[in-house]
């Protein structure tokens, strides 16, 4: 499978977004097709486009003198500036509201590898100035352009094991994949880690990493983390944070709403991928040779980020939260929108579809309550 003729579903968002004067920045792992994306929103602009890349020693120079001066001759006559790697130009940011302040009807267009590297870059200089997108790896939903519904059944097993990096899509073998992936978690991942700032303790921020991938799914301990690598709360809770801007974990937190009995100050964790969650606990055993308990976590795993990247290629504003009672009711996903409504997600590897908490629908009345599980995900994901 082509990677570059599989459409990105944040494309059509991120055009609208180009506008005079303000900046879209894409953010995203390493390896999830930031280039392909931006070279294909670029043939699709109208006007002149200077496409500069961060890596390039000749971009460092070019931008180089922060003046209204250079960068009028630099743009002269460009329409659309577009930086690639932009988090490796020092001082992105201020050179960045600069050109927007000042070049009359530019349109500014820049992606990076790290929200920590180009936010710290760019964060404050463009309040206001920017909007920002993050792309993932591929969602069923877009695999699904160049797959029937067969074949996605076919290969459900697979990308629970594998996952959908862009590289890992399109090859014909596990053991290509498995290689990829463990490749890919030794350089490019750890790399990324590696450089977050501050870090003292490279090895235990990579054992943490490794916990959370064996706990995924799981209310965690911050206490209990720390005491198993020997790391402080707080250094758990900052480490953490820093491996959310290098997008490869994320958390839900409990959804607090009509209930005394709700937990609310517990987290969960999850991968934005199963391959590199299932690198990071190096287990890559078929689904057959799973129990039904690995198995429930990785579709777990799966699901929700299914339903969390969606979300995020049509620039949604949904806000993500799992539900459970101090009497051990529980639900796997809370989606709730701007408005109030709530859509209440169960997510089952087998065939059980458990009814909703009664504790639940007394709360909320008006919420949906969805099951999900093999033979009805390709509905709910509308493939």
């Amino acid at each position: 499978m082509d990677q570059k003729i599989l459409h990105r579903m944040l494309e059509p968002v991120i055009e609208k977004a180009m506008v005079p004067q303000r900046v879209a920045l894409i953010f995203g792992a390493r390896r999830v097709g930031k280039t392909i994306l931006l070279e294909n929103i670029l043939k699709q602009v109208k006007g002149n486009v200077l496409l500069l890349n961060g890596d390039d020693a000749d971009t460092l120079r070019l931008l180089e003198e922060r003046s209204i001066a250079n960068y009028r001759r630099l743009l002269h006559g460009v329409d659309v500036l577009a930086i690639d790697e932009a988090q490796q130009i020092p001082d992105i940011g201020h050179k960045l509201k600069l050109i927007v302040d000042t070049i009359q009807n530019i349109r500014v267009i820049a992606t990076g590898s790290s929200s920590f590297d180009l936010l710290n870059q760019s964060g404050e200089p463009l309040v206001g100035r920017a909007r920002q997108f993050l792309l993932t790896p591929f969602s069923q939903k877009e695999i699904s352009q160049e797959e029937n519904v067969l074949e996605t059944r076919r290969a459900l097993p697979d990308r629970l094991i594998y996952g959908a990096y862009p590289d890992v899509v399109k090859m014909e073998n596990n053991t290509d994949r498995q290689n990829y992936l463990e490749q890919m978690a030794e350089g490019y991942l750890l790399k990324d880690i590696l450089k977050l700032d501050g870090i003292r303790n490279s090895a235990g921020l990579v054992s943490l990493l490794k916990l959370i991938a064996h706990q995924v799914g799981r209310e965690v301990s911050y206490d209990e983390l720390g005491k198993q690598i020997g790391l402080s709360r707080n250094t758990v809770i900052r480490y953490l944070d820093l491996l959310s801007k290098v997008y490869i974990i994320y958390s839900l937190s409990g959804y607090s709403g009509n209930m005394r009995k709700e937990v609310t100050k517990s987290s969960k964790w999850y991968f934005y991928d199963n391959g590199i969650l299932n690198v990071l606990t190096g287990n890559f055993k078929s689904a057959a040779l799973r129990t039904d308990e690995e198995m429930g976590l990785l579709w777990e795993n799966y699901m929700v980020s299914e339903v969390v990247k969606n979300s995020l290629n049509r620039d949604g504003l949904e806000k993500f939260y799992f539900w459970r009672t101090y009497d051990k009711k529980e639900i796997d996903l809370l989606a709730a929108s701007p408005g109030g409504a709530i859509q209440a997600y169960e997510f089952k590897w087998g065939k059980k579809k458990p009814p909703v908490p009664k504790s639940f629908a007394t709360a909320y009345p008006h919420a949906t309550y969805h099951v999900i599980n093999p033979n009805n995900y390709h509905e709910f994901l509308e493939l």
